[in-house]
């Protein structure tokens, strides 16, 4: 193998709502790297992952992709940082350097020099309403969601899947990053009488909202949904305030399959005995430094621009859900409904 190392910069949350998913997603990217690595790197070279702090603002995302490239030298780049970020950071780093975009987002996503492997809104929310509807006889809905493009693009997705299955919005809020005014926050709720809360609140944020739900007496009447609770989350909320909680997810770590059970056992012998719980965002970083390098390795260059024209073609990727194997951007893979039962998800259905 070559001498000189390659560096990819990975850049998580350490701060902020959305840094309680870090220690998950430094571990599962850590632990693809160290896999790849194993069986002889990314065009013959040995990875080297620079993990760097994208802070709890668009600006410092920018900031830290851009110190990244002109100070470590890294050479691609794969994120996990909230929607809002993702462009700021595309552009602050240069055109060809790859950049790989790991979480599920909003979708609609056309800059050209973006690869997002996530899930979007519609692939998680249409089969979870539909479920609602059919399933908990659910038609009011009530829409929450934190202020910036992801609950926004998200909220308006999911007025028109309600609409088209017969339902009714009859709540809508945006709230900001710390909002403290949650008994006003519950009244509202109240007063609209909906069957069933749709919430896209980030990391802590979900877990603050779903401690003051449960607390005002309303879980016991009211459905509670997101796709974006996951273990982390769950143990933040606690499992004393989980009733009539239900998600929408392609990935849960209690999910049975040959590829998951392997993750897990790799996951649990690289980082020994206390590991961070793994989950679906930390995931989609195992996947996303996968996907890098099996598009390097199709491509035999690093550059953005032949990177992307793998896209569709590449070469099978490795993936800890329940596909043996799946393609980078495409073969989607099922989206599972589950209940919150204490701190595990019960899967209720597969879409």
């Amino acid at each position: 193998m070559a001498s000189k190392r390659l560096k990819i910069g990975v850049l998580i949350p350490r701060s902020g709502p959305a840094g309680i998913w870090a220690p998950s997603c430094e571990a599962s990217a850590l632990l693809a790297a160290a896999e790849i690595n194993a069986t002889g790197g990314v065009l013959g070279r040995e990875l080297e992952v620079v993990l760097r702090d994208s802070g709890s603002t668009v600006r410092a995302a920018a900031e830290a992709a851009s110190s990244a490239v002109a100070l470590d030298g890294v050479e691609a780049l794969v994120a996990m940082v909230p929607s809002s970020a993702r462009q700021p950071v595309r552009q602050s780093i240069p055109s060809g350097i790859p950049f790989i975009y790991t979480p599920q987002f909003e979708g609609s996503e056309r800059h050209p020099g973006i690869i997002t492997i996530g899930e979007t809104a519609s692939e998680l929310l249409k089969p979870g309403i539909d479920w609602l509807v059919h399933e908990k006889r659910a038609s009011r809905f009530f829409l929450l969601g934190n202020d910036y493009l992801w609950p926004q693009k998200s909220m308006a997705e999911a007025r028109q899947l309600i609409a088209d299955s017969g339902g009714q919005v009859v709540g809508d809020v945006e709230i900001p990053f710390d909002f403290e005014d949650h008994d006003r926050l519950l009244s509202q709720i109240r007063k609209a009488r909906p069957h069933a809360v749709l919430s896209w609140l980030l990391g802590h944020e979900a877990v603050v909202f779903n401690r003051a739900f449960s607390e005002s007496g309303l879980a016991a009447r009211i459905l509670r949904f997101s796709t974006s609770v996951d273990e982390t989350v769950l143990y933040g909320i606690g499992e004393d305030a989980t009733e009539n909680l239900f998600v929408s997810s392609a990935y849960f770590a209690g999910l049975r399959s040959r590829n998951n059970d392997a993750f897990l056992e790799k996951y649990h012998q690289y980082f020994d005995l206390c590991p961070p719980p793994p989950n679906a965002f930390g995931e989609s970083l195992y996947e996303g430094v996968h996907c890098l390098g099996g598009l390097a390795d199709a491509a035999q260059s690093l550059h953005s621009s032949a990177i992307i024209r793998q896209l569709g073609a590449s070469p099978q990727k490795k993936t800890a859900r329940g596909f043996e194997t799946a393609v980078a951007t495409g073969n989607r893979h099922p989206v599972h409904i589950a209940a919150v039962d204490g701190y595990d998800f019960r899967v209720l259905a597969t879409k």
